[in-house]
């Protein structure tokens, strides 16, 4: 039945796959939770919205509503803040989740679509400025692109070895930087450096993201990292080699049409509810979302 609503409702699907579709929606979908597709282009059935605040932690920027997730992502930050306490660590700031339904959002990701992932901010905003990304504390030095040892320090080293070693995370994307003077530094029990990925950005926040629960059987998970702390290829995402590999994709071939996957069957009859008036009465604000800047690459 979900694939022959699917199916008639395909262009309207098309039409509604961008992120206004999904922002329409102001309430979780019904059912028993589930991760559905991958991180960069899936949906979420069953969510919850993570508390305003718990112990260790506090939800910000929540006029975005994106502080929902899996029950799964629910849980590793309430238990992420407990274990920040429990360290004696000041209580970290959490940014994005998930959308009510997933899928794209307006700006800022191209992934956090499924409920399965969650930004972890290094610090707090300046005094009395705005959460905006640029009033947050950089870790790292862009011009120069080594690390801002005025900023960096124990307590993050700290954060990111408590996220990695939780055995629902399957990734920590982090500036690639920062990666790399972990490589340098950290000392004895190296084999949470694993789980901790260079990606672009990331020099101000750290992106936590879990592996599909049970219950999700048709999540889609990344291939398995490969053996070892991953250390050697940080500078892969550096300046000079990024523009290296845009000068040689220029003379490469266009991929064929349709090789990207498409959104699934379920999520596409999830989102066709938005263009029957299933959003929520959010529309006109999901319109002007609609109109916002491009989102950032797949993470």
């Amino acid at each position: 039945m979900i694939a022959l609503v699917a199916a008639g409702t395909l262009l309207a699907g098309d039409a509604l796959a961008g992120p206004a579709g999904w922002g329409a929606f102001r309430a979780p979908a019904p059912g028993r939770a589930e991760a559905i597709g991958g991180y960069a282009g899936g949906c979420l059935v069953g969510a919850v919205a993570l508390p305003a605040s718990g112990k260790g932690y506090t939800s910000i920027r929540r006029h975005r509503h994106r502080f929902f997730g899996h029950p799964a992502l629910a849980a590793f930050v309430e238990r992420f803040g407990q274990a920040v306490v429990a360290a004696g660590l000041e209580p970290v700031l959490v940014g994005d989740l998930s959308q009510p339904r997933g899928g794209r959002m307006p700006s800022g990701h191209r992934s956090h679509q499924v409920g399965l992932d969650a930004d972890i901010w290094f610090g707090r905003p300046a005094p009395k400025k705005r959460a905006r990304d640029r009033n947050f504390p950089t870790l790292v030095d862009a011009r120069r692109e080594r690390i801002e040892r005025s900023v960096f320090g124990p307590r993050h080293v700290a954060l990111l070895r408590m996220a990695a070693e939780d055995d629902a995370v399957a990734r920590i994307f982090v500036n690639w930087v920062i990666k790399k003077e972990l490589c340098a530094t950290v000392e004895g029990d190296r084999r949470w450096l694993r789980k901790v990925r260079p990606w672009f950005g990331h020099d101000r926040h750290f992106h936590v993201r879990l592996e599909c629960p049970e219950g999700s059987a048709e999540c889609a998970g990344q291939a398995p990292i490969p053996p070892g702390d991953g250390c050697g290829q940080e500078t892969w995402f550096s300046r000079a080699e990024v523009l290296a590999r845009r000068k040689a994709a220029e003379t490469a071939k266009p991929a064929p049409r349709g090789s990207r996957p498409g959104l699934p069957l379920r999520c596409r009859a999830l989102l066709a509810e938005a263009g029957r008036g299933g959003g929520g009465g959010a529309k006109g604000k999901a319109r002007k979302a609609g109109k916002a800047r491009r989102p950032a690459p797949p993470k």
